[in-house]
């Protein structure tokens, strides 16, 4: 284990001590010299950016146009062609066809048989991965039906079908662009950065701009949201063909479109249904955000019963989007292993006889409808629900733990939260930026460094320094304490199979299930608060801390471990000596990968009263205000952004010295 150098421990040691003291003594100091503008940046000097976003914007909705053709006819092309098949999917699964509007409409043909829904993806699923899948995704959807989430859920399932094939098929464009012209892959890489850190609510405000409130907004924002990890993919993928599968297909008289084509892109198949697989589940994810601008659906239910803390209410339908995701997640995974299926001899019917026998029951469910209602609309007495042992739970948490609840809550807040708030707030702004230079220079180097200074200036520019700093205290006290708890548990997975498997249940459900969900439970146990925030934000960060705690466990290479015990280690030098040692570099990315998603959480934090760069972002969301929403946006991404950097630099820098 490296020892520290005694010039390390005196330079951050004395950055410590200066900025302890330069907080405690901030007011003090202003006061005396009547230098106020050492605690607040002076209004004077902020940039304004926003406005000139807000203009911008406008100017583009209202007066931009190329001859004849204006952008605002652009915008109103793209929803007609993105909605066009969304709101027919949706007559389809949940709303019937009808010829006309309001109460002119007339109809003409019901919704299809949830019996027709259940069917086909259960043939589907028999198709990909065989009985057990079938049986896994016919239950999911029987679950969405028994407990009256079915009209909700169809409405998901339509965003989904529309938002996903756009996702991919935007991402492997992009992506087989990145592959063949460099400055392409040079151009998207911090464009895909930003998409990917930015706050999903800062895509919002100027997508309602330009889009208004409604499900093209709702299905933009999700495509944006889902769509960089395939184009990663994407590249990735082809890049990594063996060269000699492509050598193969030029010597066979290929083209180069021919090898790409035909021969890159099949050879990477795998790699790509990966990529189909995070747009799935990332769009899942945005069902609740989307649900904000128009999308409803399953994401509509959770917000609702959010608003009325009504924790069934909550949990049911959260529950439900998570059973969908995990019965898309396991049917495209199970096509990805599945491959090129070899067709049976014979006609249509003989080598398709589950598409035939979905289009009977499709075609004989339409009169059945009329003689049976049940199959078109399950019937509420035949519904369930678990929304009164949820609220049991929670009231008898609340009768017989209020008072050990409360006093974790004040101590928290007494000894941990407020002295850290307090401290953050009280460093005077150039020595902030003084810090954003240091610290990543030191990591870094002077690059890394001036990066750091020049995104901090944005942000004491920008005139949100106290709300950045808000947010670094909210996410810091958060992501040690998920490091705190996710490392052990982590390292305890690592050498312990039973452990791990409880644990990968624990964390899968808790990387599935909506943000929301997690707040309705914290608000009514804590109340509101930044209390409440740290502890949604802990549940949902905590999970890449276990898993790369466990992951780099694992990859330690047998024999150094077989080396410590031949030295004579001990089981406990053996984990603090050896083990924890080598696995710092996984550890250092599961810190990474918990600050990201500390920092994705903020705006959804925002809802319980948390003062940071989230709210910005919300209330500039609430009031249409693009400007401000978009530069509260970049300094959650700035943030964001140097985070990754600092920490990939400390990953490089860690196993630079372990292979020394």
């Amino acid at each position: 284990m490296r020892r520290w150098r005694p010039v390390d421990l005196l330079f951050w040691g004395g950055l410590a001590l200066v900025t302890l003291g330069l907080s405690l003594a901030s007011k003090q100091i202003g006061a005396a010299t009547g230098w106020k503008w050492l605690t607040k940046f002076p209004k004077g000097w902020e940039l304004h950016a926003d406005r000139a976003i807000s203009a911008a914007m406008k100017w583009l909705v209202e007066d931009a146009a190329l001859g004849p053709l204006r952008f605002r006819d652009l915008t109103r092309l793209l929803s007609a062609l993105v909605e066009a098949p969304y709101f027919v999917l949706r007559d389809f699964l949940i709303d019937g066809f009808q010829i006309g509007q309001g109460q002119q409409a007339v109809p003409v043909l019901p919704h299809v048989s949830w019996l027709v829904v259940v069917l086909g993806f259960g043939l589907l699923a028999h198709r990909a991965g065989g009985f057990r899948l079938a049986a896994l995704v016919v239950a999911s959807f029987l679950y969405l039906l028994l407990f009256g989430l079915w009209e909700s859920a169809m409405v998901t399932l339509a965003s989904v079908a529309i938002a996903v094939p756009l996702g991919v098929g935007l991402g492997i464009l992009l992506g087989i662009a990145a592959f063949r012209f460099r400055w392409v892959d040079t151009g998207l890489r911090p464009l895909l950065d930003l998409m990917q850190t930015v706050p999903v609510f800062a895509y919002l405000v100027p997508i309602l701009f330009l889009f208004g409130f409604g499900a093209m907004s709702a299905l933009v924002a999700t495509i944006i949201y889902a769509m960089p990890p395939m184009v990663r993919i994407t590249t990735l993928g082809l890049r990594g063909v063996p060269e000699e599968i492509v050598e193969a297909g030029r010597m066979s008289g290929c083209t180069p479109r021919q090898n790409l084509w035909k021969v890159r892109l099949p050879a990477a198949r795998g790699l790509l249904m990966v990529g189909v697989n995070q747009v799935i589940m990332l769009t899942l994810n945005m069902v609740i955000i989307a649900s904000m601008i128009g999308a409803g659906g399953l994401g509509f239910q959770v917000l609702t019963a959010l608003r009325k803390l009504d924790v069934g209410a909550g949990v049911e339908a959260g529950f439900g989007i998570v059973i969908l995701a995990v019965a898309l997640d396991r049917l495209s995974q199970a096509i990805a292993r599945r491959g090129p299926v070899v067709q049976a001899q014979g006609g249509w019917m003989a080598r398709h006889p589950r598409s035939l026998a979905l289009l009977v029951v499709l075609l004989v469910s339409y009169p059945l409808g009329v003689l049976l209602p049940a199959l078109n609309s399950f019937p509420e007495s035949w519904q369930l629900s678990t929304g009164s042992f949820w609220q049991g739970v929670i009231s008898w948490i609340n009768l017989n733990l209020y008072d050990q609840i409360e006093a974790v809550k004040v101590f928290a807040l007494t000894w941990v939260l407020v002295p850290v708030k307090q401290l953050l707030l009280g460093i005077p702004w150039p020595w902030g930026l003084a810090l954003a230079f240091a610290i990543p220079a030191k990591i870094g180097g002077w690059r890394l460094g001036a990066m750091g200074l020049a995104m901090a200036s944005f942000i004491a520019a920008s005139g949100l320094w106290p709300e950045a700093m808000i947010t670094l205290y909210l996410c810091g006290v958060s992501v040690v304490i998920a490091m705190l708890i996710g490392v052990p548990l982590g390292v305890w997975a690592g050498q312990n199979a039973r452990a791990n498997a409880v644990l990968t249940l624990v964390i899968d459900t808790l990387q599935t299930l909506p943000t929301f969900v997690y707040l309705i439970p914290v608000v009514m146990l804590f109340r509101v608060g930044d209390f409440s925030a740290m502890i949604a934000v802990v549940l949902y960060a905590v999970v890449p801390a276990v898993r790369y705690a466990a992951h780099g466990i694992r990859s330690i290479d047998s024999q150094l471990v077989e080396a410590g015990l031949v030295s004579g280690c001990t089981p406990r030098q053996l984990l603090w000596k050896v083990k924890v040692p080598l696995a710092m570099p996984s550890i250092l990315l599961g810190l990474n990968q918990t600050i990201m998603l500390a920092l994705s959480m903020l705006v959804i934090t925002a809802l319980v009263g948390t003062r940071d760069l989230g709210q910005e972002v919300y209330i500039a969301l609430t009031k249409a205000n693009v400007g401000k929403g978009v530069v509260a946006g970049l300094a959650v991404a700035f943030l964001a952004i140097m985070s990754d950097r600092i920490i990939t630099a400390a990953v490089n820098r860690k196993r630079g010295e372990d292979h020394a």
